[in-house]
């Protein structure tokens, strides 16, 4: 097996013998006697330099060796006498795997991430997308370690589904008919219509019911035709549902979980959030450190209103208690009212899904958001209304079928017992932690409105 150049770089003395090294060619110089070469095989930002004299094996293909190309070397790692690196490789051969010829698009020079977006497939290569897709990896990574340490199973919920849970109908249908959708549902392959999942919460619910902590993470599908930098069409969601646990409960795990990932961030990506805090956000580390170190703040929704009111702000969008709060309120929360995480709870009851649990007072109901600096809302969530005769009339009052949501009933049914949750867009978590301001930049395949390709429109 090959060596990884970020094994090499991180060891604290070379290997006694001669190893394998496989990548792709950053630069290359050359002189009479031998050559440079910058190899990155992807396992960090930085790449290693590899100095093979002109007398080696394979040197005479070193003209292949352009930007982009794919080669093997062997070789012996030794001190480096240069700056910034550590070691470097004295090669004794060279095999070039796969040439690029001049029409790679990668050379040695900047690229816009609106240029990279059109060449989905190798924008990888980049120190940017390497960077942002190896903390997705060690992110997700992350998200499961949180839950088995407090005893949380993972659960599958079905990509394929006959439930709107969020009640806005932007949904992705699922048919093998050609026409009259609608009113040939009985000919479909499910005998009813059938729809790609916006989110696996109802089951979630059903599994927590039964075996008390669980999660899901996986993909979710909207069918919003916006092209906003906060939208996509096919996005990843958390979402963990504990029964007994109440709206108290629901905040705090949620406090924990994005602390947790916030230290994850800072103590395992120290690399790649360095180059994020250089080149795309400047003062992410410091705002990363600020809300790890900083105590969440928690507010009713009734107490941010009055908050917004008494700014003095002129807020593009109206603040009047009864409507939702927009991003340009949620920033100005945390950015610069608490200079921290913010959890603002109790919402009217109005503007929140059937599902929430309706409070005593008849207005709010027992749901949270949890807004973090240069974000806004990061987390959505809600103790579940778990009474039977009030879920009924809750479902009267959006228009929703009893009968296509008996099962849903039953856990209140039998059994009933107060439970909460949460959910968290993971694709959001990464521009939170990345300091990356649009969201088809953390995807590696992002599918927009109007784009379901690999070579996408910017």
């Amino acid at each position: 097996m090959h060596a990884r150049i970020t094994d090499l770089l991180r060891a604290d003395s070379a290997p006694e013998s001669e190893i394998i090294l496989c990548g792709w060619v950053r630069t290359r110089r050359d002189s009479k006697a031998f050559s440079f070469l910058e190899i990155n095989d992807g396992s960090c930002l930085a790449g290693l330099q590899v100095v093979i004299d002109a007398n080696r094996p394979g040197y005479d293909t070193i003209s292949a060796a352009t930007t982009g190309a794919s080669v093997r070397l062997t070789g012996r790692i030794i001190p480096s006498p240069g700056k910034g690196q550590r070691w470097e490789m004295q090669a004794s051969s060279l095999e070039v795997l796969g040439s690029a010829d001049e029409s790679y698009p990668l050379q040695k020079k900047g690229h816009t991430p609106e240029f990279l977006r059109t060449i989905a497939h190798l924008r990888p290569r980049t120190n940017l997308f390497g960077a942002v897709f190896r903390t997705r990896s060690r992110l997700a990574l992350a998200v499961h370690r949180f839950f088995e340490q407090r005893g949380f199973f993972h659960a599958h919920t079905p990509i394929i589904t006959t439930s709107d849970c969020e009640g806005a109908g932007e949904m992705f249908r699922v048919t093998t008919l050609d026409t009259d959708l609608a009113a040939r549902a009985h000919e479909d392959f499910f005998k009813r219509q059938a729809f790609l999942t916006v989110s696996g919460q109802l089951e979630g619910e059903t599994m927590a019911c039964a075996l008390g902590r669980i999660y899901t993470f996986g993909p979710t599908f909207r069918a919003e035709n916006s092209h906003t930098p906060r939208h996509a069409a096919e996005f990843w969601m958390i979402e963990p549902e504990a029964a007994f646990l109440d709206l108290e409960g629901d905040i705090n795990l949620a406090e924990d979980f994005v602390r947790f990932l916030i230290e994850t961030m800072l103590g395992e990506c120290a690399e790649d959030l360095a180059f994020f805090n250089r080149f795309i956000d400047k003062g992410l580390t410091e705002r990363l450190q600020a809300s790890a170190a900083s105590t969440f703040v928690r507010m009713p929704y009734t107490e941010a209103i009055e908050i917004l009111q008494r700014s003095g702000r002129e807020f593009e969008y109206p603040v009047e208690w009864g409507l939702a709060l927009q991003a340009e309120h949620e920033r100005f929360l945390t950015e610069e009212h608490c200079k921290a995480p913010v959890t603002v709870h109790d919402y009217p009851a109005s503007i929140k899904p059937f599902y929430m649990r309706r409070n005593d007072d008849e207005r709010t109901a027992a749901a949270m958001d949890l807004l973090v600096p240069g974000i806004g809302e990061l987390i959505g969530g809600a103790q579940r209304e778990e009474r039977l005769p009030v879920l009924e009339e809750n479902f009267k009052h959006h228009g929703i079928s009893k009968e296509d949501y008996q099962w849903y009933l039953d856990l209140r049914r039998y059994g009933t017992v107060p439970h909460a949750g949460f959910g968290l867009g993971f694709e959001r978590l990464l521009m939170f932690l990345t300091g990356v301001r649009n969201i088809r930049d953390v995807i590696p395949f992002p599918r927009t409105a109007g784009n379901a390709g690999t070579l996408s429109k910017a």
